[in-house]
């Protein structure tokens, strides 16, 4: 299984952003799917979880508020829309599928990771 990030940039503070994760190939084992972060010598960081089948979600209480989890189960690709965006969340962004669907934070519970797409907000 192959997962695609796109959707970083560039972007100045209190600006939106969409991304974007397609999944390729198959997908057994795959109950939920999550975006996590990377900054510079900091630990990844679980940011939301959704559901297979999309219905159910959550948030992380650091971003609650600002970012928003959905999937596109035709399209097979999930998103994280990042609204009112401070310095503060400049990243590596990362998709991952769970092999939980109880929508956990842990980075242990994802089996497979995209390569991450940069986001850079400016102040």
């Amino acid at each position: 299984v192959q997962l695609v990030e796109s959707g970083g940039g560039l972007v100045q503070t209190g600006g939106t952003l969409r991304l974007s994760c397609e999944m390729r190939g198959r997908t057994v084992g795959t109950y939920s799917m999550g975006w996590f972060r990377q900054a510079p010598g900091k630990e990844r960081e679980f940011l939301a979880a959704v559901s297979w089948g999309g219905l159910t979600s959550k948030i992380a209480d650091s971003v609650k508020g600002r970012f928003t989890i959905s999937r596109d189960v035709g399209k097979d690709t999930t998103y994280l829309q990042m609204n009112s965006l401070k310095p503060g969340d400049t990243a590596v962004y990362l998709c991952a599928a769970g092999r939980s669907s109880l929508l956990e934070e842990s980075v242990v519970e994802y089996h497979h990771w995209g390569q991450g797409t940069q986001v850079t907000v400016s102040s």
